[in-house]
C-alpha cells in the first residue's frame, strides 16, 4: 500500500473532526498540530555609544561582549555566548556586544584591554567582568548577577 492511500486510511479511521471548506469535506491531521515555540532571545549589536548606555539603562542585568571581526577567540565563543542567549535561565538577561574597532571610546571607558572581555551591569552599575574566552566563567558571571 502506497504511503497516501495508507494515511487516507489513517485518516478515515480517526476520530479526529470534520470542517468543511469551500464545499469539501477536510479532517483535521493529527500531524498538523500547532504548538508554541519559546521565542529566541537574541545577542544585540550595539552599533553606537547611545544604544549601549540605552541597553544598560532599560535592562536590569546586561551583559556585553567586546570583540574585534579579526580575534579568532571572539569568532570561537559567539555561538556559546548565543546559545546561553537562548537559555529560559537567562530570558531577563540583555545580552549585547561591542566592536572594539569601531567604538574605541566607549571600549577604552569600560577599561577593555583585550579581546574578547564580557563586561555585566546589574542595575545600570558594573558587575564584573571576565577576559578571554572561557565559557565556564562567562556562564558564572551571567549567573552571579541573577
Amino acid at each position: 500500500m502506497s504511503f497516501q492511500a495508507t494515511a487516507r486510511v489513517i485518516l478515515r479511521q480517526s476520530a479526529l473532526p470534520v470542517i468543511k471548506h469551500n464545499h469539501r469535506h477536510h479532517r483535521l491531521s493529527a500531524l498538523r498540530q500547532f504548538h508554541t515555540t519559546l521565542p529566541k532571545m537574541t545577542v544585540h549589536n550595539l552599533l553606537t555609544k547611545d544604544a549601549f548606555q540605552e541597553a544598560v539603562k532599560n535592562n536590569n542585568v546586561v551583559i556585553v561582549d567586546a570583540f574585534a571581526t579579526w580575534c579568532g577567540p571572539c569568532k570561537a565563543i559567539a555561538p556559546v555566548v548565543a546559545k546561553l542567549s537562548d537559555e529560559e535561565r537567562f530570558k531577563d538577561v540583555f545580552f549585547a556586544k561591542i566592536d572594539v574597532d569601531d567604538l574605541p571610546e566607549l571600549s577604552q571607558e569600560l577599561g577593555i584591554t583585550a579581546m574578547p572581555t564580557f563586561v555585566a551591569f546589574k542595575g545600570g552599575e558594573p558587575g564584573g567582568k571576565v577576559v578571554g574566552a572561557n565559557p565556564k566563567a562567562i556562564e558564572n558571571l551571567v549567573t552571579s548577577l541573577l
